[in-house]
């Protein structure tokens, strides 16, 4: 699992554009929100978008564990692995 924590965190660091920071930088289970990266919303769609498009999997918006899965890299990294596992 860790290799793909350090890909989520390098994904977000490029698809935001994040200066000054490398995927060390990056706690593992640190909030993305709220403190820790201090993303916001927007932010939460560019990442989504570029989780869709290279893991290839679907992220229902309407889930109610959706800010679950993006709390943190860790989370994310399981709903990920999770979405691969359903579409493989």
């Amino acid at each position: 699992m860790k290799n793909i924590e350090v890909e989520l965190k390098q994904l977000i660091i490029d698809t935001l554009e994040l200066q000054g920071i490398s995927p060390l930088d990056i706690a593992s289970e640190a909030p993305l929100f709220d403190g820790g990266l201090g993303l916001d919303s927007i932010d939460a769609l560019e990442i989504g978008l570029a989780l869709k498009k290279k893991y290839d999997i679907h992220i229902d918006t309407d889930s109610t564990e959706l800010l679950n899965y993006f709390a943190s890299i860790k989370n994310l990294s399981r709903f990920v692995i999770s979405q691969q596992q359903i579409t493989s």
